[in-house]
């Protein structure tokens, strides 16, 4: 499986921006697919995971209500649309893929197999 994401950028706060992940591989609609961020000093966490499956999705409380994730099943892509971006959404995001049929939680690093290269969000105040 492979993962590539892309979209990050500069913004001011209060813009949006889309993230992009475009997925390749076998089992791919059978995965959980994850975003993930990490800013300077701080451990890589949850944003956001939509089940290929079933279409279901979870947040993490700080973006809820402001980011959601959605899937294009014709392109194997998944995407993290993200509005009122503040200065502490600013991190390097990367988009992540568990293993084919993962049951269970899907909120920590060690849920995912695969992981895409990550693509920086920088929101400026």
């Amino acid at each position: 499986v492979q993962l590539q994401a892309s979209g990050g950028g500069l913004v001011q706060a209060g813009a949006s921006l889309r993230l992009s992940c475009e997925g390749s591989g076998p089992l791919f609609r059978r995965r959980i697919m994850g975003w993930f961020r990490q800013a300077p000093g701080k451990e890589r966490g949850f944003v956001a995971g939509i089940d290929w499956r079933d279409g279901s999705t979870k947040y993490a409380d700080s973006v809820k209500g402001r980011f959601t994730v959605s899937r294009d099943n014709a392109k194997t892509t998944v995407y993290l649309e993200m509005n009122n971006l503040e200065p502490e959404d600013t991190a390097v995001y990367f988009c992540a893929a568990t293993s084919a049929g993962h049951v269970g939680p899907y909120f920590a690093t060690s849920d995912y197999v695969y992981w895409g290269q990550g693509t920086l969000v920088t929101v400026s105040s």
